[in-house]
Formats: C-alpha cells, structure tokens, sequence
C-alpha cells in the first residue's frame, strides 16, 4: 500500500497510522503522514523496525535533527539519543507531564521514537492536547495569558536521578517564550508552559509565578485530553512538540526498556 489508514485514538489527540512502511514511503506518503500529525499531535506506527540510517532518514523529512546535548548517543549514530531505564531506576526520563527541548531558542517540532527493548509490562507514555486545553479555557484566563510569556530553563537536569550524565557544560542560559503559542503550521492556538522546564512568568517572581503555573499544568494535563499509547516491539511515535505534552510512565521497575529518540529542530515560537 503507498497510503496510511488512519484511525483516531481519542477525542483530543492521537491518531494510528497502518499500511505503510516507513523506510519505503513515497514523499506522498510521508506528506501524508506529516499532516497527520499536524492534525492529531501524535501519530503511533506499529511494526516499522526501523533501522538506525532509517530513523535518520526520517527524522531529515521534517527538518535538522537538534542533538540533545543531555542523552547518551547511540553507538556510531551520535544524533540518535538512547532512552534507557535500568532494572534498579524507580524513576525514567520522562517520567513527568513536560515538553521536549523548550528550553531551546528554537524549541523542538517533533520528537521520534523508536521502540527497542521494552519490559513485559508497563511503560506506557501518555499524550495530552495543548490545543484543546487552550479552546477548554475561559475567555478570562485565555486573555490574561496571551499577555504573558514564560521563562523555560535547562536548570531541572541538573537534579535529575534518572541516569544522565551531569553535564556542566550542556547548560543554557533560560529562554523567553509566549505563554500561548501559534502553531507554526497550522496557526493552532496552544498553551505552551510545562512542569519541567517553565519556571516563572516574564516580570513575576518564582513566588508569584507558582500558583498559576500550578493551576495550569493540572488544568491542561486533564485526562479529557489525553490519550495513551502502549508500546509493541518495532513501533514509531512521532509527536509535535508544539501541540502536545507528554509523560512517561514508570511502573515496571525491575525490568529494562531501552527507545531510540531523535528530536527535530523548530523555529522560534510566535504567540497568537
């Protein structure tokens, strides 16, 4: 088959993606599968299997590929971050409700993962819809934050317990960034601040900064827009980092997982 069959996942965001492998996709296809996720924020493509030079090449149809400078590379691929939890860790990278690389300029578009040891159970990563959190919002708090931009930090991998590295000289100065975005492609209005790397409002204190920030990463992590995908050996997620948050989940302690990951590069984020 040269076109995907396409199937929603849930209300909000999600949608999975048959009858195409990736390694073979025509440009059409692969067009296809790029409005696709533009559409739904996260598409899931089972049984790809994707190669090292395969993963690369797709990473490449959607942009420059923004080498995390925190991950461990994958051996003779340094732009493929390995992903991995050891049978001891409690905790797993990822294991909170955040956005890939915004604490970057340009923060991510999309971020790709390739499934390659998973644990027998477990290990599901959750998505959830900044575009329908944002339609979700009252007009009041909807116009107090188009008023507002956010600082973003790398700071919150210095206290990480998840098996990084600790590297001095991988951190950033923070970066500003509008608290509600317009999506590059689409125009999508989307709320754009994360419980990871935000750390306080443009002209307010981390004090007074807390509570709203607070409110709003219970608010948009709602389980009404959320959706869930459970791994299977060989599958892809890709997801725009833009229009979705998304969270790891870490109950499968004593028992490995290892995922592929490459992140593509964005623009600089325009508010609406």
């Amino acid at each position: 088959m040269s076109k995907w069959t396409i199937e929603k996942m849930a209300g909000h965001c999600g949608a999975h993606l048959h009858g195409v492998s990736l390694e073979k996709a025509t440009h059409l296809a692969l067009e296809q599968m790029r409005a696709a996720l533009f559409e739904h924020g996260v598409i899931v493509m089972p049984d790809q299997h994707l190669s090292p030079e395969g993963h690369i090449a797709l990473a490449e149809f959607f942009g420059n590929i923004d080498v995390n400078r925190f991950f461990t590379p994958v051996a003779n691929h340094p732009m493929i971050a390995e992903v991995r939890t050891a049978p001891e860790q409690n905790a797993v990278i990822g294991g909170t409700w955040h956005t890939d690389h915004s604490y970057n300029k340009s923060p991510a578009m999309c971020s790709i993962l390739s499934a390659q040891q998973l644990p027998p159970f477990g290990g599901d990563t959750h998505f959830a819809s900044m575009a329908a959190a944002c339609d979700a919002m009252s007009a009041g708090l909807r116009k107090v934050l188009q008023g507002l931009r956010a600082w973003h930090s790398d700071s919150s991998f210095s206290d990480s317990n998840v098996g990084l590295e600790k590297r001095l000289d991988a951190f950033r100065d923070p970066v500003l960034h509008p608290t509600i975005i317009k999506h590059p492609e689409t125009g999508v209005a989307c709320v754009y601040v994360n419980g990871d790397f935000t750390t306080q409002f443009e002209g307010w204190s981390r004090e007074e900064s807390e509570p709203l920030l607070s409110y709003l990463y219970s608010f948009v992590t709602q389980p009404i827009f959320t959706a869930r995908v459970a791994w299977e050996q060989g599958m892809v997620v890709i997801w725009d980092n833009r229009l979705v948050q998304h969270y790891a989940t870490a109950d499968y302690s004593g028992h490995a997982r290892l995922m592929h990951r490459i992140t593509v590069e964005g623009v600089p984020l325009k508010g609406v």
